[in-house]
C-alpha cells in the first residue's frame, strides 16, 4: 500500500489533503481511483488509514478509516556523516541508508573532498537530498523521514560527535580495532531497548589523512575497520549501517 508524508496542517478531523507532486503522483502515476487505500503520515506522531474520496491534478482528498501505530522506526538513531563524494553518489548514500534506517545525514567537507563547494548551488542540491529522503522513507514504509543537513565544515561535524554515544570513524587504514568490536559494549544498552546515538563518519573517495584521523579520534571518534576489503565510499555507509542494524537487532541479529 502507498505512504505518503505531509504537513500536519493537512490533516483534517476526518479527512487527510494530499497536495503538489504527490498529488500528481496519484493520480497520474499510481492511476489511484475514489475508493482506493493507502497511508498517511505527518512523520512525527500521527498515522492513518484513509480511503480516498476524491481526486484532480493538484488534490486529492481522503477519509480517514483508521488511526495507525507508527512503525518501521528503530530506537537506535544512527546518523551518517559523510563527505560529500563525487557525482550523484551523495544521493545514493541518501536513498539507500534512508532504506536501511538512518535517522539523519551530516554532509560535510573534508581534506581530500574533490566536490567543489558551491553555496548558492548548495540550498538546490540540499532540497534534492531531502526529497530523495522524503521518497525513500515512503518507499521503505518508515514513519519518519530522516533529517538531512546542509554541508558542513569538517570542524563543524567534529564539534557535533559531542552529541552522541558512540562515533564510528569508518578507515581504511584501520587493521585492528572492527566495527563489530566497538558495538560490543553497546549489545546489552541495545537489548534492554534503551535508546542509543550513533554516528557513523565516512571518508570521501581519497579516504581521511591521519591527521583528520587524529582529530577526530580526539573529538570522541572510535577509528573502526569494515573488513580486509577497501569499500567505494558510497558503499562503506551502507555496509557500516546495516552492520549496525544487524547487530542492534534491527535485522535480525542480536
Amino acid at each position: 500500500m502507498q505512504r505518503y508524508f505531509i504537513d500536519q496542517e493537512q490533516f483534517g478531523e476526518e479527512t487527510v489533503v494530499i497536495t503538489g507532486e504527490d498529488a500528481r503522483h496519484i493520480g497520474k502515476v499510481m492511476r489511484s481511483k475514489p475508493g482506493d487505500k493507502l497511508i498517511v503520515s505527518d512523520g512525527e506522531s500521527r498515522e492513518v488509514l484513509a480511503e480516498i474520496v476524491s481526486i484532480d491534478p493538484q488534490e486529492v482528498t481522503a477519509e480517514i478509516i483508521e488511526t495507525l501505530e507508527p512503525s518501521g522506526e528503530s530506537w537506535l538513531q544512527v546518523t551518517v556523516a559523510q563527505s560529500l563524494p563525487k557525482g550523484d553518489k551523495m544521493e545514493t548514500v541518501i536513498q539507500k541508508c534512508t532504506e536501511i534506517g538512518a535517522a539523519s545525514f551530516l554532509p560535510f567537507l573534508s581534506e581530500r573532498t574533490v566536490v567543489q563547494y558551491d553555496g548558492k548551488k548548495e540550498e538546490k542540491r540540499t532540497a534534492r537530498w531531502r526529497k530523495i529522503a522524503k521518497e525513500a522513507a515512503e518507499q521503505a514504509h518508515r514513519s519518519r523521514i530522516p533529517v538531512v543537513e546542509a554541508p558542513v565544515s569538517w570542524r563543524e561535524m567534529l564539534e557535533s560527535l559531542s552529541a552522541f554515544d558512540l562515533v564510528c570513524l569508518c578507515y581504511e587504514k584501520e587493521h585492528g580495532q572492527q566495527l563489530r568490536d566497538v558495538l560490543k559494549p553497546f549489545v546489552s544498552r541495545l537489548a534492554a531497548g534503551q535508546s542509543c546515538s550513533v554516528a557513523v563518519i565516512v571518508g570521501p573517495e581519497g579516504g581521511f589523512s591521519e591527521r583528520e584521523v587524529s582529530e577526530a579520534e580526539m573529538a570522541g571518534a572510535l577509528s573502526v575497520g569494515l573488513g580486509r576489503r577497501v569499500l567505494r565510499t558510497e558503499t562503506a555507509a551502507m555496509a557500516a549501517l546495516t552492520c549496525i542494524m544487524y547487530e542492534s537487532g534491527e535485522m535480525g541479529g542480536m
